[in-house]
């Protein structure tokens, strides 16, 4: 079978969060770990055939498993990761060494998945068919163990303690910070959703993670103590104060220096980084983790993680800036990277804001799902700007435009919706502005990412 059909296969399943509950033909499930656990034991557990670490939290999951991934590879390790969403292409969620799983790759043991899926529903053992994420999920394990990965960093998608990926056995649980998100599935404090995120823990086990809200520290605590499990501090690797959220900063590791000079931008970033070092320093105390110093500077320096904080330039254009903040958290981290000085490399955004240089000096295009909270989302991020163009995106649980429009008004700055993204950078650019911040959605960043690189590169051509 082709990756087109894999995709389209794929593609007509109902994910588990887009559907509503007493709709005609929904089939919203509770999460559990009985199918994905059915389904991988048809494929002969592949998920204990290869060392894991779990990386779990709200925000910073992706930059920290993306970052304890490439100090992996750079210590010569054959590595697995596993993220979720994606920006562009599905392909972006399993990676080995660095590189997307291949089409061929991913139709083969798509299918087989699949496959195997189709008979456990004929047999009686599944009710229904997995969803999107566990099938993915099931085609990362069966594809990590086929490559043999030395191994394989999982984050989690939602939760913890229902999560697909939860049927692992984990040398290590790293766990980000941790802020209100997917309330209808986690729990509406801040308390309920750190137990969640804590349900990744295993007895006697090892957890990685930061001093952080003090209900989470206090929730993470007691199911620590509870399940007797070591936890490791990763504030020894932050900078110390003053560095600016751009600058290199010296670490001690291994009893060696080295600098810390990520292409992850912003000083949230630098807990991220903390956590995936500490999580590195203690796979290497294991037998099979030859994991130096020198590879820790190397992997750091090495990641690739785009949509945060990430710069794009057309010739002869405004900066583009795209962040795939989706939350009030992801909002406060992304204002706070544009408003500190020196960030990006670039003069302080709230200097620029009425300088008189250009009509518009810093724009944003914003779109986010409905599920989020976006009067507080708006609150955040709309008043750093001089204009705000308001998108679509291609998802069932989208904002309508007319409510990210009348959310729009009550922060008092201008705004214009737009009926396509590609319409929404169009409306941008024509505010000849010094700046273009993309966010509010990863499904909006990764199809203005999608549609600004072709730009570029059919810029280039033309050049050429």
């Amino acid at each position: 079978m082709s990756y087109a059909a894999a995709i389209e296969n794929l593609s007509a399943l109902i994910p588990e969060l887009f559907s509503t509950p007493g709709t005609p033909g929904s089939t919203r499930r509770k999460f559990s770990l009985k199918e994905i656990g059915i389904l991988c034991a048809a494929l002969g557990d592949p998920q204990h055939s290869f060392p894991s670490v779990l990386v779990a939290g709200t925000n910073g999951k992706g930059s920290t498993a993306s970052t304890l991934a490439s100090i992996a590879h750079e210590s010569g390790l054959q590595v697995g990761l596993y993220t979720s969403p994606h920006l562009d292409r599905v392909n972006e969620r399993i990676k080995l060494d660095g590189q997307d799983i291949p089409d061929e790759d991913f139709a083969r043991v798509y299918f087989r998945v699949h496959a195997a899926a189709e008979q456990l529903v004929l047999e009686g053992a599944l009710e229904h068919l997995p969803s999107y994420f566990e099938l993915l999920t099931a085609l990362a394990f069966l594809y990590f163990r086929e490559s043999k990965v030395d191994l394989a960093v999982l984050e989690v998608g939602m939760g913890g303690r229902l999560d697909a990926t939860n049927i692992v056995a984990p040398v290590l649980s790293a766990i980000t910070d941790i802020s209100l998100d997917h309330q209808e599935w986690l729990g509406e404090t801040i308390a309920l959703i750190a137990r969640e995120k804590a349900g990744i823990l295993r007895p006697n086990g090892t957890m990685v993670t930061l001093p952080q809200h003090p209900e989470a520290n206090q929730a993470l605590g007691e199911v620590a103590t509870e399940l007797n499990v070591r936890g490791i501090n990763a504030a020894q690797y932050m900078p110390q104060l003053g560095v600016r959220s751009t600058d290199p900063y010296p670490i001690q590791v291994l009893g060696e220096e080295i600098l810390v000079d990520s292409p992850l931008k912003g000083a949230h970033q630098h807990r991220n980084i903390a956590l995936a070092v500490t999580a590195a320093v203690e796979l290497a105390q294991n037998p099979g983790f030859p994991i130096t110093p020198a590879a820790i500077e190397r992997g750091i320096q090495n990641t690739r993680w785009p949509g945060r904080l990430e710069r794009l330039t057309l010739p002869a254009g405004p900066e583009f800036v795209l962040d795939v903040a989706h939350n009030p958290a992801g909002a406060w981290a992304l204002r706070s990277a544009l408003s500190s000085s020196g960030k990006m490399g670039g003069p302080q955004l709230d200097s620029e804001m009425r300088d008189g240089d250009r009509p518009h000096g810093n724009v944003l295009i914003f779109a986010c799902l409905r599920d989020k909270p976006l009067r507080e989302m708006t609150q955040i991020l709309f008043p750093i700007f001089d204009h705000v163009v308001l998108a679509p995106i291609h998802s069932p649980r989208a904002t309508e435009v007319t409510d990210l429009l009348a959310a729009a008004v009550a922060t008092g700055v201008p705004s214009t919706p737009s009926s396509t993204v590609e319409e929404a950078i169009q409306i941008a650019l024509a505010l000849n502005p010094a700046r273009i911040v993309i966010s509010g959605s990863v499904y909006l960043v990764g199809e203005a990412r999608h549609i600004l690189l072709n730009q570029a590169q059919a810029q280039k051509e033309r050049v050429r």
